[in-house]
Formats: structure tokens, sequence, C-alpha cells
């Protein structure tokens, strides 16, 4: 009942802030702009989810081996197609790495379960680290957008979100501190996993170079994006732009970062100067290239679901023949 109540929570803030936005914006031009898309663009976008993909089910079996656990290279890239698909089309943006995370660990021993699960988190982690950093230098270097984003943080309007963000913080503590003595030794063998598999010396090179090129074709994507609505928009005005809607969409709050990356691109797009609308646009055609680049998940998904009705359908007729034997 909670995770229906929360998956609820999460499909509407989705609708409420596609809703907003398509109030204040022109969402007749919008979707023209989105009916006259480049095909060459956006099959060169969808193409660019295998080398994504590929290259996201290595750094999840190097992670996976540096914990202990055997992870063959077909499944993982099955599951890791299976699991960008769910995270596509469920509330939340994790739910696919759970299922991932949880079908791999009941294909292994009962006392590797654990392991299967901290490798997709610290697997996770590592996709996480790189982003920021990746958002951290393109900041730097975008000296016009950097100043206009620390003068609207610092303007009077914004300190309720201060004021909640601070509110929300203090709940993680106080949440963090009832439940330590719980989750502390849960946390110690985390710790522990993440020296072997993200932070030692031997794995780290390996683990930020992947998902340094993992980040890389997302951005891809967005050009690809751009490319296909024809926008005229040069690399270095569109590269400090889109770090920050790729760190919106991994807040689990909305479905596949739906709402959250339209807003922050209506935010981002007028501090460097540029119309909402476009930033607004751009992400959108992003989203559906990601969604359908997603779609061999499907493939995987309908796989294994008539696998398991032929199983269940032959379950009978061999509990039929076995009592003909007996009879």
């Amino acid at each position: 009942m909670k995770s229906r109540h929360a998956a609820l929570l999460r499909l509407g803030v989705t609708l409420a802030l596609l809703a907003t936005l398509a109030w204040q914006l022109n969402t007749g031009e919008i979707v023209a702009r989105l009916g006259a898309l480049s095909p060459l663009w956006v099959v060169a976008g969808i193409a660019l989810s295998l080398p994504q993909v590929m290259i996201s089910a290595w750094r999840w079996r190097l992670t996976a081996h540096h914990v202990g656990v055997a992870l063959p290279w077909p499944c993982a890239l099955r599951e890791y197609y299976l699991a960008t698909f769910l995270n596509q089309i469920l509330p939340g943006g994790v739910m696919g790495d759970a299922t991932r995370a949880w079908r791999h660990g009941s294909h292994t021993d009962a006392g590797q379960r654990g392991a299967a699960i901290r490798a997709v988190v610290i697997e996770r982690a590592s996709g996480q680290i790189a982003l920021v950093l990746v958002a951290l230098v393109t900041l730097a270097a975008a000296a016009p957008l950097r100043e206009a984003i620390v003068a609207g943080l610092g303007s009077a309007h914004l300190s309720w979100a201060w004021a909640i963000a601070a509110a929300a913080l203090l709940v993680l503590i106080a949440v963090a501190s009832l439940w330590r003595r719980r989750l502390g030794k849960a946390l110690a063998r985390l710790g522990q996993d993440l020296r072997q598999a993200l932070l030692g010396s031997h794995v780290w090179p390996r683990q930020l170079l992947s998902s340094l090129l993992v980040v890389a074709t997302y951005v891809a994507v967005f050009v690809c994006a751009a490319r296909a609505l024809e926008l005229p928009r040069s690399l270095d005005v569109l590269l400090p732009l889109i770090p920050p809607l790729l760190l919106a969409m991994a807040i689990p709050l909305s479905v596949a970062g739906w709402g959250l990356r339209e807003g922050a691109a209506a935010l981002i797009w007028p501090l460097a100067g540029l119309p909402a609308q476009e930033g607004v646009t751009l992400s959108i055609t992003y989203g559906l290239l990601i969604l359908l680049g997603s779609l061999p998940g499907a493939l995987v998904l309908a796989r294994d679901h008539w696998t398991e009705r032929r199983r269940a359908d032959a379950t009978p007729r061999a509990a039929v023949a076995s009592d003909r034997e007996i009879g």
C-alpha cells in the first residue's frame, strides 16, 4: 500500500509539473516543433542507446566482480536494457534498477543476494558521481551561466526554497539517527564494498572512465535532440546547460524525470539568456529519444512473460501425464 501511494505521488508530481509548464508555455508550438523533427538526428539519438547500455552493463559487471558476484555478459546486457525500460515507465526512475538487483540476486546463492543489491547501488553511485563532476566542470567553465545561477540562488524570492531544503535535511538526519542501529551493519558492509568496487586504486580509474563515457552518451543524445529540432545553438552554449537537466532527472520524485527535467530547463534557459520554451522543447525531445532507445527492454520483458506463460502451461500437462502413468 505504501509503495502504491509513493507511485501515485510521483505520478501526481509529474502531471502537476507538466501541467504547470503547459499552462505557462505555448504547447501548440511545442507540439508543432516535435512533429517536424529531423528523422536522421532522431535515429542517431536512438542509436546512442546501444553504446550507452553496453558501457553501463560493462560497469555493472566490473562492480559485481569486485563484490564477489558472478554476472555473465549476456545477462548483464539483457538485464540492463530491461532496467532502462522499466525506469522509463515506472514512477521514481529507480524501479528498473531495483528490479535488476532483485533479479540478479535471485539467480545467485542466498549468501550473495545482499552483494548483488550492493553492486547495483555502487554502480549507480558511480554514474551519479561522474555526472556531478561533469556538471561542476561545465559550470566552472561557463562564467556567465555560473554568475546568473549564483545571483538567482541569492535572490530573496528563493528564501522559501532554502527553508524547505533545510527542513528536508533535518528530517533526513532525524530518520538516519533513528535507524542507525538497524542500518549500521548494512552500511558497514556497503562501505567495505565501496572500497573494493569503486574507491580502490585498482578500480576507480575504470569506474570513472566508464561513467564519464556514459555521461557523454547522454550529452550526445541531447545534442542530437537539439539538431533534430534545428536549434541555432553552438556546442559551447548547449554543453553547460545539459548536466543540470540530467541531475534533475536523477531526483526520484517523478516518472523517468518527466516534469523535473522540463522544469529545470524552464529555469536554466532564461539564466543563459535563452527562451524557456526552447529548453522545455529540447528536454521533451530528449525524453522521447531516451524512451525509444529503451524499447529493446520491452522485448526482454515480453520474452520473459512468454517464457513464464509457457512454463505455467507446461506444468498442468506434465501433472496430467504423470497421473496417467500412475493410473
